[in-house]
């Protein structure tokens, strides 16, 4: 085996996202297992070199993770021929700059969404990348979770027949921060530093419902904030700009409907964090981050609403638990394999900087459609 080494710039890892699960649980894990085999006698080793503005706070993880590696001067380290890929999860606001820097400086960029604060901005990052000929990726993380995993199994073995709907709930109460800490940092709640659920999620949503029901062709939203004044993590008030709640509409090619809850100011009474259900004339299926289970159409009981009497049925124990099949890796990790396998031996991406514009566009017109009042069609974007 030839062990070749791959020198990443990890911009934003001293925040808890960057940190947990694209640092430890995708780089460190891909070391600890030896480095990623490209199959053809080359091991890829990643060599991170942490990149932020809190120099003691990068220095910190550097010594407990046993790596060499930090800098606080972005431009100094792109300018480095021998750092091949620069990773961004930065806040949003931040990332627009930094990507075109790495991109014009020929570095292969992979990052975190949403890519930019608006779809011009988002374009223009997938045309330079395209010009420029560097490979990119967007992360998308939520299709690599086993439950989404068993639902594609379920869609692409034809298990639904013709699908009509699509139902998803997401969110959590977020602590306000005067009682209780927050789990969420307070820029997501300040529009004017890139906050909000609209921007955070609409993005995921899109290559969710994109990749396995059909591309989103319009939506219809109503964007809100429910807590209108919150704690940030000095103790101090502050007032909520930022939407913490969105309900929306979307059409997906082919006629299915998408319904789609996104809240952080709800209280969670459900089994996972956020739930599917998909219903088709064949069948349904309910899936979560983990589990997904499934009522075949011929195995679907006959319910009859009778308000005087009192249910005697378990619906949730009618449905059938779909079993796991395979070893479900971190999902982080499991696309960052498969990025570095396509910036190392070319195999074949398609979560890119394009993808990434996908999921800005309908995140500015969510907004757009709660502002106005209306549904509006999301046309399709190229280069």
């Amino acid at each position: 085996m030839t062990r070749k080494t791959v020198r990443i710039a990890m911009n934003g890892v001293t925040g808890r996202m960057g940190y947990r699960q694209h640092l430890v649980r995708s780089i460190l894990a891909l070391r600890e297992q030896g480095g990623l085999d490209l199959g053809d006698g080359t091991v890829l080793w990643p060599e991170p070199v942490l990149l932020g503005r809190r120099e003691h706070a990068l220095r910190e993880i550097a010594e407990r993770h046993g790596l060499d590696h930090v800098s606080t001067d972005l431009d100094a380290v792109l300018a480095d021929p021998g750092i091949d890929i620069y990773f961004d999860s930065q806040v949003t606001s931040a990332r627009e700059e930094a990507l075109t820097k790495a991109i014009a400086a020929g570095k292969h960029v992979y990052t975190e969404k949403p890519t930019a604060t608006g779809l011009d901005g988002a374009l223009a990052l997938a045309r330079l990348a395209h010009d420029k000929g560097v490979k990119h990726g967007v992360v998308q993380d939520k299709i690599f979770l086993p439950g989404l995993l068993k639902l594609k199994r379920l869609v692409d073995g034809g298990f639904f027949g013709r699908i009509l709907s699509v139902r998803g709930e997401f969110g959590y109460w977020v602590f306000e921060g005067d009682w209780q800490p927050a789990q969420r940092p307070s820029w997501n709640y300040r529009a004017e530093d890139g906050g909000g659920i609209v921007v955070d999620m609409f993005p995921h949503w899109e290559y969710v419902l994109h990749e396995l029901f059909g591309r989103v062709r319009s939506v219809q939203a109503l964007a809100t904030t429910h807590i209108p004044q919150r704690w940030d993590e000095q103790g101090k008030p502050y007032d909520a700009t930022a939407d913490d709640a969105a309900y929306g509409v979307f059409e997906l090619e082919g006629g299915a409907i998408a319904q789609i809850n996104s809240s952080w100011a709800v209280r969670v009474h459900r089994d996972e964090l956020v739930e599917f259900q998909v219903d088709g004339t064949e069948g349904s299926a309910v899936a979560g981050l983990r589990r997904c289970r499934v009522q075949h159409r011929s195995a679907t009981p006959r319910p009859v609403w009778n308000p005087d009497v009192p249910a005697t049925e378990v619906f949730r124990d009618q449905w059938q638990e779909v079993p796991d099949n395979a070893e479900f890796d971190n999902g982080f990790k499991a696309q960052w394999e498969l990025f570095l396998r396509h910036v190392h031996a070319d195999a074949p991406y398609h979560r890119d900087l394009l993808a990434g514009a996908r999921g800005v566009q309908l995140a500015e017109l969510g907004l757009r459609s709660s502002a106005e009042g209306r549904r509006i069609d999301v046309p399709e974007i190229v280069l």
